[in-house]
């Protein structure tokens, strides 16, 4: 067994986690054991997640495999975003300033605001009655 080199990073996005890791390849990306498109079926999101790969112009130099958990379909397509440009910054930190520009690096810490007591869900009340 030939030891290749990988490269990781890690994630978040809402609820998600995506574990990430590049191997030099052809550019397939496997998303917890299915190919992207069986995985997300949405092409808008397929679309988020190779943005680290044209900020910095490396597509289908590697293949891509992702373990994410948590969220839906939006919040992991960005968790998995987020992974890839991590670990592109492994592979050559000059990368950066490209990523940085393109605001890839930045973890987005919108998240779900909680349920209120009194309150049905975090600003929703029940339907207002005089009588």
């Amino acid at each position: 067994m030939t030891a290749t080199v990988q490269y990781a990073g890690t994630g978040r996005r809402k609820n998600s986690v995506a574990r990430v890791r590049l191997v030099p390849g052809t550019g397939a990306i496997t998303m917890n054991g299915k190919s992207i498109e069986d995985y997300i079926p949405f092409p808008n999101l397929r679309e988020v997640v190779l943005q680290p790969f044209n900020a910095t112009e490396t597509l289908g130099n590697y293949d891509v495999f992702v373990n994410v958990n948590g969220g839906g379909f939006s919040g992991q397509a960005g968790a998995t975003r987020h992974g890839i440009a991590r670990a592109l910054l492994v592979v050559d930190p000059d990368f950066r300033s490209a990523l940085k520009a393109a605001g890839l690096l930045t973890r987005d810490s919108r998240m779900k605001e909680r349920k209120k007591p009194g309150l049905k869900k975090a600003r929703k009340a029940s339907q207002f009655s005089k009588r």
